[in-house]
C-alpha cells in the first residue's frame, strides 16, 4: 500500500529535502508552495498525510490547516515552523495537527513522526472495522463433507489474489468464508472490508463504494474517501453484489480489470490494490443470462466460484455449532454455562433451518437465557420457541419447483409470511430479527403479493 504525503511549504530546498527522504521511504510525495495551492492539490488528490509550513506569504499554515480540516476532516496534519511558539503550537492542536516539527528539521524526526501519524491513521480504521464486525466470527465449525470441501478450497486459492464469488442462501455463511479466505491470505494483516450491498440506497452505493469529491451531490459538504480507499492491501466483500445497479457493476468490473476507479464527482482515475469477494444468496448466472446481471462481471467472479452450504445440508454440525454459539454467549454475557441435552440435539437436527446458521446462533441465545435450568432438554426447544419444529416452514412445496430460483422464491415468502405472522405482522419488528433493512423487505412484500394483515 502507497501513502500519499502533500508537502505545502514556501521553501523549495525544504520540499526538495522533505521529497528525496520520503520517496526514499517509497512514500508518494506531492509539493505545493503556497497555502491556496496546497488546498487545491489536496482536494484533488485526498492525501493519506499533510506536512504543512505555519509561515507561508498569502494565506498562513493556521489558516490552511483549518480549512483542510473544515473540508477534508479525516486528513491527519503535522504542523513544521521556523518560528515556533508554545501558543502556535497549541492552537494547531486545537485546530487538529498531529503534531509539531521545528525547523531546523530533523529528517529523522519527521520520519517518526510521519510514520507514527500514518500507524495511527490505519489503526482507526481497523478499530472501526472491527466493531463493525465484533459480532463476526471468522471460524468455519464443523467436520460435514461439505464444510471440509470449504475449508480446502480456502486453502488452495487463498495465497492468490483472483476474485471470488461465494453463493449460498442467506445466513449459511458467505461472511464467515469471505473471513477465512483473508485471514488465510497474505493479506491477512490489512483490512478485510464488508459492504452490505442490499441495504444501501441505490443512490448512495457508489459514494459509499468509492468515495466522492465535495459537492458531488446535495448533502456532500466534504470531500469523502469510500471503501476501495480502506480496503487498500486488504480484500474487499461485496455482499449480495446482485442487488448493485448496472452501472456501479460495470465500474467494478473495470476495477477488476486494471485496479483503477473514480469518486463520485471526480475525473481522476485512483488505484487500488484490493481483493474483490463478492457473495450472493441467488445464482447470478440466470441474471447474466437475462441482462439483470453485467456477465463480463459474472465471468471474472465466477471465475473462483464457491458454495456456502445450506444447515440442512450439514446438520452432523449441529452439535459443534451449538457448542461454539454456547460458548461464545458465555464469553460475552458471563454466567454459568449450560448444556444441551442429547435428545434437545436430536430435535434440532430434524429441523430444516430455513434460517441457516443465524437461525440456529439465534435459536441457541433464546435458549440460553430463557431456559431455567441448567441443563437445555427437547422440552425447552418445544415451549421456547412457541410452536413444534412440526409447525415450522418446511421445504416441502419448495422441492416440487423445476428451477433453483422457482424454489428459493416459494420457500422465501413462505418464510417471510411465516416470520411476520410470529412478530403479528409489525414490518419494523420482522426486518430486524430476520436481519434485512425494512426496506428491502417491504419490496420483496410487494413482489411476492404478500397481504400485510393489521392486527389490533
Amino acid at each position: 500500500m502507497h501513502h500519499t504525503i502533500l508537502i505545502i511549504d514556501d521553501e523549495k530546498d525544504i520540499r526538495t529535502a522533505l521529497t528525496g527522504i520520503l520517496e526514499d521511504e517509497g512514500y508518494q510525495v506531492l509539493n505545493a508552495e503556497s497555502g491556496v495551492e496546497g488546498i487545491e492539490c489536496a482536494l484533488q488528490e485526498l492525501p493519506d498525510l499533510v506536512l504543512l509550513d505555519i509561515w507561508m506569504p498569502g494565506m498562513d499554515g493556521l489558516e490552511v490547516l483549518e480549512r483542510l480540516k473544515r473540508q477534508i476532516p479525516q486528513v491527519t496534519v503535522i504542523m513544521i515552523s521556523g518560528h515556533g511558539t508554545i501558543d502556535t503550537a497549541v492552537r494547531a492542536t486545537k485546530l487538529g495537527a498531529f503534531d509539531f516539527i521545528e525547523k531546523p528539521l530533523s529528517l529523522e524526526k519527521v520520519l517518526i513522526s510521519v510514520a507514527n501519524a500514518l500507524q495511527l491513521q490505519e489503526l482507526r480504521v481497523q478499530n472501526a472495522e472491527l466493531k463493525r464486525s465484533a459480532s463476526a466470527d471468522s471460524e468455519l465449525i464443523g467436520e460435514s463433507s461439505g464444510i471440509l470441501s470449504v475449508r480446502e478450497q480456502i486453502r488452495r486459492v487463498a495465497s492468490i489474489s483472483a476474485p471470488v464469488l461465494i453463493n449460498g442462501e442467506s445466513g449459511s455463511g458467505k461472511e464467515l468464508i469471505a473471513c477465512s479466505i483473508h485471514c488465510s491470505s497474505p493479506r491477512r494483516e490489512r483490512p478485510f472490508i464488508t459492504v452490505h450491498c442490499s441495504a444501501i440506497p441505490e443512490e448512495l452505493i457508489e459514494s459509499e463504494l468509492f468515495g466522492h469529491e465535495k459537492s458531488a451531490f446535495i448533502g456532500a459538504l466534504s470531500h469523502k474517501k469510500g471503501r476501495f480507499d480502506q480496503a487498500d492491501g486488504g480484500t474487499l466483500l461485496l455482499d449480495e453484489i446482485g442487488e448493485l445497479p448496472l452501472s456501479t457493476q460495470m465500474k467494478i468490473l473495470r476495477f477488476i480489470q486494471d485496479g483503477s476507479f473514480e469518486r463520485v464527482g471526480g475525473n481522476r482515475r485512483l488505484t487500488a490494490d484490493i481483493r474483490i469477494i463478492a457473495a450472493s444468496s441467488r445464482s447470478l448466472e440466470p441474471d447474466s443470462a437475462a441482462g439483470a446481471f453485467n456477465p463480463d462481471l459474472y465471468y471474472q467472479l465466477s471465475t473462483i466460484p464457491f458454495r456456502a452450504p445450506a444447515l440442512r445440508d450439514r446438520l452432523d454440525d449441529i452439535g459443534p455449532l451449538v457448542q461454539h454459539f454456547v460458548a461464545r454467549f458465555f464469553r460475552r454475557e458471563g454466567g454459568e454455562a449450560k448444556a444441551f441435552l442429547p435428545e434437545a440435539l436430536n430435535k434440532l437436527q430434524r429441523y430444516s433451518w430455513p434460517g441457516n446458521l443465524r437461525e440456529l446462533k439465534n435459536v441457541v441465545e433464546r435458549l440460553l437465557i430463557m431456559a431455567p435450568g441448567r441443563v437445555i432438554s427437547a422440552e425447552d426447544i418445544t415451549s421456547l420457541s412457541g410452536e413444534s419444529t412440526a409447525t415450522l416452514p418446511s421445504i416441502g412445496g419448495a422441492l416440487s419447483r423445476s428451477t433453483l430460483r422457482d424454489a428459493r422464491e416459494d420457500f422465501e415468502r413462505e418464510f417471510i409470511i411465516h416470520k411476520l405472522e410470529e412478530n403479528d405482522w409489525n414490518i419494523s419488528r420482522t426486518a430486524e430479527l430476520i436481519e434485512l433493512e425494512r426496506s428491502n423487505l417491504h419490496r420483496k412484500i410487494k413482489c411476492y403479493g404478500i397481504e400485510v394483515r393489521r392486527y389490533m
